[in-house]
């Protein structure tokens, strides 16, 4: 699979005529006769293969004047998992748009934010997906409207305020534009139980992902390196705090065979799309395991693991600047001193916030905030004090940036520039913030033990030498290879 599928016509009919789930998000099947769109999965009888015409967004869809299949809800599809694989112009501008960045800051900003001119940003969004900046946030928009007006009884002008729209008007002509229906009847037909009465702010929704997904060292991972204060996990579910544009929210997810189920408080319902954003990005739900396992199975010592527990993901994080000085925590200590040196930082320092369920406390420290500590109250080595301080003034300042609009090969080399950051540092930062897929950490000692038991060379050289082939998913052959071991990131919480 690779962009631009859209224009292999022969291969995107066969996909909707086996109603293949894995294309869902790949591309969009726009039928000429009926003037609507759906994803690749739709039920109902595959149209003509003369009546179809493809897509590569659901915004070029809803341009081109075809609105959203009733059936298949073609706008809730995953995301593509192009965009989380590639870290050229196109990809970086999605994830931005994914953020909520026009919204917030319009076209210019999104075009400042990644270095180019408005112009050439549009003409490349355009090129490659069929839409522009505007109508991809249009699009999201709509999404977002369709999901509170069928989950929430919140009022529709609450809800034309939450999901981006300028004026009622606005959300009104969007909604019926794009769903054939008004917002009214769009919540006339949601079934009643997705419309229960919620407390102020809160939200419940499912986070659908591409078949399999291996939940164990998901949430295993994140259950296990829990920041107290921050992150819990409570009666089967991964819960944590989210610092957002607008205000904060508190997030509940929960693994479940076709879903992740997702429970949000929100202090702004302005911060939904972003929140629904950075959780799916934490979780990884866009990636496309089909493709991932293949490739890292065409390695017979390899394939084995793979065969065991397929869909594994790569636990990434919500907050790039957060991870990024937790990394340097964990630097040479066990999970359990990472995660005491953090919880004092968010004791000390971070923001405090009401938890209806009483386990959360705090946001993460700002890094604003962490630039103001004192580096004599910090309980670490002098050269990691130095380590942390240093990265501290660059993650403030700006001059090291791994949010989603990062160059991964410039921010990796940034950080490497730092004193006290070595290879696994940066690359372990790679992996789970900037969220390389490709990223590789031969010198870990997990990874070194797990190669020479199976048979892998062991030693960092050679090892990355065969694990050219397992290229560009080697962030992924890491999820296998610790899963070899008995740590509890291996595991679901019991």
């Amino acid at each position: 699979m690779q962009t631009g599928m859209h224009t292999d016509t022969e291969r995107c009919v066969r996909a909707v005529q086996s109603k293949d789930a894995r294309f869902d998000g790949w591309f969009f099947t726009a039928v000429l006769t009926t003037g609507i769109y759906c994803r690749p999965s739709c039920p109902v009888v595959p149209p003509k293969p003369g009546n179809m015409t493809f897509y590569p967004s659901a915004a070029a869809c809803q341009q081109a004047g075809f609105r959203a299949c009733k059936r298949c809800r073609p706008d809730t599809s995953p995301g593509s998992p192009e965009w989380n694989r590639r870290a050229d112009l196109t990809a970086r501008a999605m994830r931005l748009i994914a953020d909520g960045v026009v919204d917030r800051e319009g076209v210019p900003g999104l075009a400042a934010r990644l270095g180019y001119s408005t112009r050439q940003v549009e003409r490349q969004l355009l090129a490659e997906l069929g839409a522009g900046p505007l109508a991809l946030a249009r699009a999201q928009r709509a999404q977002t409207a369709r999901l509170l007006i069928e989950t929430t009884p919140l009022p529709m002008a609450d809800i034309a305020f939450a999901a981006g729209f300028s004026s009622i008007r606005t959300f009104n002509d969007t909604v019926r534009e794009v769903y054939a229906l008004s917002p009214s009847e769009l919540r006339t037909r949601a079934p009643r139980n997705r419309r229960a009465a919620t407390a102020p702010g809160a939200l419940s929704l499912r986070l659908p992902f591409r078949a399999p997904l291996n939940p164990d060292n998901l949430f295993g991972h994140l259950a296990a390196t829990a920041v107290p204060g921050v992150e819990e996990w409570r009666d089967g579910a991964y819960r944590r705090t989210l610092r957002l544009p607008y205000g904060h929210g508190i997030v509940a997810l929960t693994p479940n065979p076709d879903h992740i189920a997702c429970r949000l408080t929100l202090s702004d319902l302005r911060d939904l799309t972003v929140a629904i954003s950075r959780c799916r990005r934490l979780l990884d739900l866009d990636a496309d395991p089909t493709a991932i396992d293949d490739q890292l199975r065409a390695d017979p010592l390899l394939a084995p693991l793979v065969d065991k527990a397929p869909g594994r993901r790569v636990p990434r994080t919500v907050d790039e600047a957060e991870f990024a000085v937790r990394a340097v925590l964990g630097q040479q200590v066990s999970t359990a001193a990472a995660r005491t040196h953090a919880a004092r930082l968010v004791t000390a320092h971070g923001d405090p916030v009401d938890d209806p369920e009483g386990g959360l406390t705090h946001l993460f420290p700002s890094t604003e905030a962490l630039a103001a500590v004192d580096p004599g109250t910090l309980a670490m080595p002098r050269t990691r004090r130095t380590t942390f301080t240093t990265l501290v003034a660059h993650l403030a300042d700006g001059s090291v940036n791994p949010g989603v609009e990062s160059d991964w090969a410039e921010t990796r080399a940034r950080l490497l520039a730092l004193p006290g950051f070595g290879p696994w540092t940066a690359d372990v930062i790679a992996m789970r913030a900037l969220g390389d897929p490709d990223a590789f950490l031969p010198t870990d000692l997990g990874i070194r033990r797990a190669a020479a038991e199976l048979g892998l060379p062991s030693t960092p050289a050679a090892l990355t030498a065969r694990a050219a082939a397992w290229r560009p998913w080697r962030a992924y052959a890491v999820q296998y290879l610790w899963a070899t071991d008995d740590h509890p990131i291996n595991f679901l919480p019991v």
